[in-house]
């Protein structure tokens, strides 16, 4: 156990309760603050609006989320998650043809939001050492420049802390916080992509062997449209469909017109044909936002910022979970090699948190940026950079090598320098050179025929 007694986890989001079961290992007590009420079932809740909306672990985050929280996949699937190879399981379409399916290797799992946030939930309040304090505000930070000590509630008192890990999300208020008692807030950026998108639940048949478990399509600029349909726990498909700068669905009959133009005809199909279980959902996402903690050059002891509340990215990219999920596995080892909550603990733990940033960071920001109307600090050589990945993405629709390393560094496990080795650019540019790609209306803007092979039509999966 830690030798500065407790710590304080503010919110209860995934980052939050990632970062509670890293911080009970190591101190006496922790205290999660969270402002809902929390009764632990697997439904939407206020402070998680994205509940009602698509959520992926990326391959990197599943096997830290396991490192955390041993056989919590294993308990998703119980519960009727859905174990799928994003390669063979899940089709992909994007610079005008769907990717043809092939194995992987790779097992993710589609599940809804809420399902894992009541089993972290479950699981951490099985601790015998973690107190969650439901429908409880936090209203500032109690310490100095030097030192944060605890937090300050919504009623005055005051919750004494060694370290106070802040998971309040993207909403959260610690610049305000920090300056209130004289220290340094972090510069900021952020990316206006004017993204939004609509979600509903629908009833899913089991069977169907041989079918695709998923269909997923990004579009090519300047087309902004994008869908999902993912088989959730419950036997249901949770379809989801959005784009970029206001160019998204805000009721039925707008996602029923919207899901016709898409060029994967499986999910207008669902969408049509099966039994909706909940009322149609939508969410805006003005801009992708990020703390650069990490040059701040004098940081106070006590205090380290987690999740959302450091970055928050275009969410299409599902990226947001798996970082917050890293960065609590970071916080682990640094407590262990500090041993305790001082300076040198924190600037180490934002220097982690911005190399595990970089790469999702990259792809995201510069994914947005290839549509005009996208605006904030433009990353020097993104035009060249996105050239060169759409080169990269087409070439992994013919090569199973180009694709392997591409699909890896996606999911973060292995550095994006791969991209830039002699040979594999040389691989990239051969396989890329006789793509055919569709632009303007033929990408996007109407149903096209897929290339390779075809799932069948109907809305059943293999279980």
């Amino acid at each position: 156990m830690g030798s500065e007694g407790g710590a304080v986890v503010i919110g209860a989001s995934v980052a939050g309760l990632t970062a509670a079961t890293v911080l009970a290992q190591r101190f006496a007590h922790v205290t999660v603050i969270e402002r809902d009420s929390l009764d632990g079932s697997a439904l939407p809740r206020r402070g998680v609006p994205q509940g009602h909306h698509p959520h992926v672990l990326l391959a990197a985050g599943q096997r830290a989320l396991e490192e955390l929280f041993p056989g919590i996949c294993d308990e998703m699937i119980a519960e009727g998650a859905v174990p799928f190879d994003p390669g063979l399981d899940l089709i992909f379409h994007r610079f005008g043809g769907a990717w043809p399916r092939a194995r992987i290797g790779m097992e993710l799992i589609s599940f809804s939001r809420p399902l894992l946030d009541a089993l972290l939930y479950k699981r951490i309040s099985q601790l015998s050492n973690v107190v969650v304090r439901p429908g409880t505000a936090v209203s500032g930070l109690a310490g100095d420049a030097n030192r944060i000590t605890g937090v300050v509630l919504g009623d005055g008192t005051t919750v004494d802390a060694g370290l106070v890990v802040d998971a309040s999300g993207r909403g959260g208020r610690s610049g305000r916080w920090l300056a209130d008692l004289g220290c340094a807030v972090p510069s900021t950026v952020e990316v206006n992509i004017g993204v939004g998108y609509a979600s509903r639940f629908l009833k899913r048949e089991p069977g169907g062997e041989g079918e695709a478990l998923g269909y997923f399509t990004l579009p090519t600029a300047p087309a902004k449209r994008t869908g999902i349909l993912l088989p959730v726990e419950g036997d249901r498909w949770l379809v989801s469909m959005g784009g970029w700068h206001g160019d998204f669905p805000r009721d039925e009959a707008q996602m029923l017109a919207f899901a016709a133009e898409l060029p994967l005809p499986q999910i207008h199909t669902a969408l049509r044909e099966a039994e909706p279980l909940t009322e149609v959902m939508s969410m805006t996402f003005p801009s992708s936002k990020r703390r650069y903690f990490e040059k701040l050059t004098a940081v106070p002891a006590g205090y380290v910022a987690a999740g959302d509340a450091v970055c928050s990215f275009n969410p299409i990219y599902g990226q947001g979970m798996t970082c917050a999920t890293l960065e609590a596995l970071a916080l682990g080892r640094l407590l262990d090699r500090y041993g305790g909550a001082s300076p040198d603990l924190t600037r180490a733990y934002y220097r982690e948190v911005g190399t595990i940033l970089t790469t999702p960071w990259r792809f995201a920001v510069g994914g947005d940026f290839v549509f005009p109307e996208t605006t904030g600090p433009r990353p020097r050589g993104i035009s060249l950079l996105n050239g060169y990945s759409k080169r990269v993405q087409l070439a992994a629709r013919a090569d199973p090598e180009v694709r392997k390393v591409f699909t890896a560094i996606q999911h973060l496990l292995i550095p994006p320098s791969a991209l830039f080795k002699p040979s594999f650019v040389l691989r990239v540019l051969r396989a890329s050179k006789g793509a055919q790609t569709q632009q303007g209306a033929q990408t996007q803007q109407g149903p096209q025929p897929q290339q390779g092979p075809q799932p069948q039509q109907g809305m059943q999966t293999r279980q």
